[in-house]
């Protein structure tokens, strides 16, 4: 049902023959059609509704909360508008310096076409970071490598025009924040690559973080209405996320020391290696992550399944331990895995999914109101040249 190395068994199906005869090559054809018939019954199906049932009673248990039975859809929409209309503080607007010089600077800088170009200028220093590639030749590497320093000065020069006209408030405002963090560490990268390469991560990886500021050019564009709507239900899905990574993660700690307990001296053989075992806290989470995604499982509970001689030695010793032998239990390793696949794999995680599908709801709903949340930021944007006291009157 999990589609997990379902092809070989319905292979060796096909291929099977009556009790103590050798396999012959698709001898009987007709397992093909249960396997098939199963798949969309069992898998395509029931998997689905089980997904159904759970994003169901999530949007039921949310509406039980939310719910009002006091007002009209209209009046909701008005009490949501008004409601996002009192949250929202109004900010005082940078002031325009006295000096004659940083005000024609503050002048370029704060128009809507400087952060345009500034924003084609990270797209083209993304298309050379996509041009890059393995075992190029130094001539590439050089060229690259130039291109590369022609951009750091640009956003340099963008950081020095931006500090130079707002001054102190420069540091006030997030984005150029994160400017200044990028280009010091892009600056150190250029002249200290190969340390930093060597002892900490790749300088490439300073550019790549860059490439976040793409999406402060969504507000701008109308057209991007649509994947302002998918990034606003996922900042709202965020916190629901967090809680729900928490409780998936309080899943696998108790399954992880149940696991040590049980399949600590399992046989190494199939999916179980130096890495991937129950001997330590920290291996036998990455085990449990890895059948999160419902993969590989099936070789992990292979070993577990040996009973005794001669697939496992029940009496092998283990130094330091007074357990013997490296056989598992197959009753507990099978109870194990499909309650760990449960409840991971079939609730937990589509827990995920249905938190997301509730928000962008949710998203898409507000997008359609009369005043939406750009409409609430483009007022206070054009309030505060009109506000510069931020007195709201």
């Amino acid at each position: 049902a999990t589609f997990k190395g379902w092809m070989d068994i319905m292979y060796a199906a096909v291929d099977s023959r009556n009790v103590l005869d050798q396999p012959k090559y698709e001898d009987n054809l007709y397992m093909y059609l249960y396997f098939v018939i199963f798949i969309i019954f069992g898998s395509f199906f029931t998997l689905n509704l089980f997904i159904g049932v759970i994003i169901d009673n999530f949007n039921q248990q949310k509406k039980k909360i939310s719910q009002d039975i006091f007002m009209t859809e209209e009046q909701k929409k008005y009490y949501n508008a008004m409601k996002k209309l009192g949250s929202k503080k109004p900010q005082k607007p940078i002031p325009r310096p006295a000096n004659k010089f940083q005000g024609m600077v503050f002048d370029f800088v704060t128009k809507q076409a400087f952060d345009i170009s500034i924003m084609i200028l990270i797209c083209l220093n993304m298309v050379t970071m996509m041009v890059e590639t393995d075992d190029q030749s130094e001539d590439m590497e050089n060229i690259l490598y130039w291109i590369n320093l022609v951009f750091i000065v640009l956003f340099t020069g963008e950081f020095v025009l931006k500090l130079i006209s707002l001054r102190h408030y420069y540091f006030t405002i997030g984005w150029n924040i994160f400017d200044f963090v990028v280009v010091i560490l892009s600056i150190v990268g250029m002249f200290l690559a190969e340390m930093i390469e060597k002892y900490f991560v790749s300088p490439t990886l300073f550019r790549v973080i860059r490439l976040a500021r793409i999406g402060r050019i969504l507000r701008l564009i109308k057209g991007a209405k649509g994947i302002r709507t998918l990034l606003f239900a996922l900042m709202m899905s965020l916190p629901a996320l967090f809680n729900i990574g928490l409780l998936l993660f309080l899943v696998m700690f108790i399954y992880a020391i149940f696991g040590m307990s049980n399949f600590a001296y399992v046989k190494r053989e199939v999916g179980i290696d130096d890495m991937f075992n129950f001997e330590t806290f920290g291996n036998s989470m990455i085990c449990l992550f890895q059948i999160t995604t419902s993969a590989g499982w099936d070789g992990l509970l292979a070993p577990i399944l040996n009973s005794g001689e001669p697939d496992c030695d029940p009496h092998k010793d283990h130094p330091g331990s007074s357990v013997k032998g490296d056989c598992g239990n197959p009753s507990v390793g099978i109870f194990f895995f499909v309650s760990y696949i449960i409840i991971s794999f079939l609730v937990v995680v589509n827990m995920y999914i249905a938190v997301i599908l509730e928000n962008f709801s949710v998203a898409t709903e507000e997008s359609a109101e009369p005043l939406s949340e750009d409409d609430f930021e483009m007022f206070y944007e054009v309030w505060e040249k009109f506000d510069p006291d931020a007195t709201q009157f």
